[in-house]
């Protein structure tokens, strides 16, 4: 990590810390995820051990640190899969929802709904504007594996409305984030993004993992991992 990629980072939203992971660590990676999806295109993961990968001094989440602070912790995991079976596009978007223990109502926080068993909110935007998600590639992604697409500076202009948010997104540079096995891209989780379906017969696992460095309002708890 070097302050040249946070400085990119903040201008546009988005960097790329290349080879952040050994292939071992990646095969490993992958071996457990493997165990858990069971076929399925994606899935949160809770209760998994981490062994400090994550954690905000692990090889992981260090990056996350850097970019938010040393308060920065994991608030929710998912691994996604797409595969020839399961190959699937997404519009331009932006993640609204975080992860909590349970509901409890609260100003500001809402609506709510329930994903794998799991309370979901969205929250104030402000909240959202300082988390930031990782998306640790797995399998190599290059330009005919569906890699992620992000509108850089996008991460700057709080919600935007759904049936707005293709055109706001072709209002900027479109960068495309192509990566190998190991590679981890930083995002602001408020960047609009996008992906297509893929265009070769292989894998595009990406482990995804958000994360915040502010305490919740209230009673309000964070999921987190456990």
């Amino acid at each position: 990590m070097t302050d040249g990629e946070n400085v990119v980072f903040s201008a546009g939203g988005a960097a790329l810390y290349p080879a952040i992971l050994a292939p071992e660590e990646v095969q490993d990676l992958a071996g457990r995820m493997e165990a858990l999806i069971s076929g399925r295109p994606g899935k949160r993961l809770v209760g998994m051990e981490w062994d400090g990968l994550v954690d905000a001094e692990g090889r992981i989440g260090r990056i996350a640190a850097g970019l938010i602070g040393m308060q920065a912790k994991p608030v929710r995991v998912a691994v996604l899969d797409k595969t020839v079976e399961a190959n699937w596009s997404v519009a331009w978007h932006q993640d609204r929802t975080i992860a909590l223990r349970e509901r409890i109502e609260t100003d500001g926080f809402g609506p709510w709904s329930t994903k794998d068993g799991i309370c979901h909110v969205a929250p104030p935007v402000s909240l959202l504007a300082g988390m930031v998600t990782l998306r640790v590639h797995l399998d190599d992604c290059p330009a005919d594996n569906a890699p992620l697409k992000v509108a850089l500076g996008s991460h700057v202009l709080g919600f935007v409305a759904a049936d707005r948010a293709a055109r706001v997104a072709e209002a900027h540079p479109i960068l495309s984030c192509l990566a190998e096995a190991g590679d981890i891209w930083a995002y602001s989780t408020l960047i609009l993004h996008a992906s297509e379906r893929a265009q070769k017969a292989g894998r595009r696992r990406v482990l995804q993992v958000d994360y915040a460095a502010e305490d919740l309002p209230g009673n309000l708890e964070w999921r987190g991992l456990d």
